[in-house]
């Protein structure tokens, strides 16, 4: 199965579970910690995505590194360790914020940079997808150095991939394609 699919899953499911319990405001702010802890933590990276590590030690390690969140979210860590899909936390975070700002009437962009943007840039990125969307939007810078530059835009369901990892990928298929 897809694991895009997997982690949209997790993230409606646990949505519902803090529409249920009054707190998506809360668990929102846990993803956003959830998306920026993951993404500057090397080692929490490689901790997740060690098919060596035990599922318990990773459970521990998470719960520590995300004491003080609500229990909706510690639920989702203990939830997606016990499933063994633990390496999309991440990923389920991101889409988490993306569905709660939907239910708000707001529209969510993931913008993925190899260095983090600056203030100047994100305000022109503001402004642009504003006046695309015609709604109130909110930008989640995520770094990643493996796009080498340029960018990875994402917003609702459509994406734009401008990154010079992708361009280097798609040169390299026209290359053996054409021998």
């Amino acid at each position: 199965m897809n694991e895009s699919r997997a982690a949209i899953r997790y993230a409606k499911a646990i949505l519902n579970q803090s529409v249920e319990a009054k707190v998506t405001e809360a668990v929102e702010k846990d993803m956003y910690s959830v998306v920026e802890t993951i993404s500057d933590s090397k080692e929490l990276q490689d901790l997740l995505a060690s098919p060596i590590v035990e599922g318990q030690l990773k459970k521990n390690a998470l719960l520590a590194v995300f004491a003080g969140t609500n229990t909706v979210s510690q639920g989702l860590i203990s939830l997606l360790v016990d499933n063994k899909r633990v390496s999309l936390l991440k990923e389920v975070a991101q889409h988490y914020i993306v569905l709660s700002k939907k239910i708000k009437g707001e529209e969510s962009a993931v913008v993925t940079t190899a260095v983090p943007l600056t203030a100047d840039l994100e305000a022109r990125i503001l402004e642009q997808l504003t006046t695309l969307t015609g709604k109130k939007v909110t930008i989640t810078n995520v770094i990643d150095e493996s796009i080498i530059g340029g960018f990875v835009l994402r917003i609702g369901d459509l994406q734009y991939n401008a990154s010079v990892a992708n361009k280097l990928n798609s040169l390299k298929r026209e290359f053996s394609n054409s021998l």
